[in-house]
């Protein structure tokens, strides 16, 4: 690619939250394009200027209702979608078949949806990633769980996320599990007979789920042993945090091919 060259992005789910921040973080990059936003025909902005429906006047942007002739008009390198699980399945096949790479953001996806798109992104060329989090903060939480992982048998996890979330456990929290799960096997004891209070069981690990308004994206990863305990937290406090990750994956994904399950493969863990 040429570096000169600005990267063509469209947004899946631009008048969602996580989407009106990408808007905004994307037009404020110089080395970016936005050449196409997305949205849901029942929420009533289609055919309005994006940039009018989150507040920074016209932009010259309609959102759209029909992804399929934005990706065959704009032909975008990238597609950032945040819409929902029931949708991204069939937006990234779609993306793909377009030779566009899809990065999503939703939660949701089964084994075979994953296998399914990583065959379908090898035969295209394109490149896919999943990202539960954008958060580079989370990131780094999910590492360092896993060094701390060594030396204890025992871990839960809470998380706790805004009251409009649809999935629980969230993203984070099962490949959290799944992470530590790969360094060893955990103990988990049920000294209750109502094993629903204990919460999901992913990988021998416990995860919580709290749904609040107040919250934004918050997760504890709680350690325990003989006479201590060692908790790693991570708080999102606002949608911002989320547009670093967002702008690292949009530049970094048009140099990848495959199946790309995590933002961290993008950065520089060791």
């Amino acid at each position: 690619m040429n570096k000169n060259s600005k990267i063509k992005v469209i947004i899946a789910g631009a008048a969602g939250r996580m989407g009106q921040e990408t808007v905004k973080a994307i037009l404020e990059d110089k080395s970016l394009d936005l050449v196409g936003v997305t949205g849901r025909k029942s929420s009533g902005l289609i055919g309005k200027d994006i940039g009018d429906s989150i507040g920074l006047g016209k932009i010259g942007l309609k959102l759209e209702a029909n992804l399929k002739d934005l990706l065959q008009r704009e032909k975008p390198q990238v597609m950032v979608d945040f819409t929902v699980p029931n949708a991204v399945f069939d937006n990234a096949q779609l993306a793909l078949n377009c030779g566009v790479s899809p990065i999503i953001g939703a939660t949701g996806l089964t084994d075979d949806d994953l296998h399914e798109l990583e065959k379908k992104a090898n035969y295209t060329g394109q490149a896919v990633l999943i990202a539960p989090n954008f958060a580079i903060g989370a990131l780094l939480m999910i590492h360092a769980a896993k060094q701390m992982a060594k030396y204890f048998d025992n871990a839960e996890i809470i998380e706790l996320h805004h009251d409009k979330k649809v999935d629980s456990p969230s993203g984070t929290a099962i490949k959290t599990a799944k992470e530590l799960a790969k360094v060893k096997k955990f103990m988990h004891q049920e000294l209750s007979p109502n094993a629903a209070a204990r919460g999901g069981l992913v990988d021998g690990i416990r995860i919580h789920s709290l749904r609040l308004p107040g919250l934004v994206a918050h997760q504890e990863v709680i350690f325990g042993g003989i006479g201590q305990t060692l908790t790693i937290r991570h708080d999102t406090l606002d949608r911002t945090a989320f547009m670093p990750g967002v702008i690292l994956a949009i530049k970094e994904i048009v140099n990848r091919k495959g199946l790309i399950y995590g933002l961290e493969n993008f950065l520089d863990l060791k």
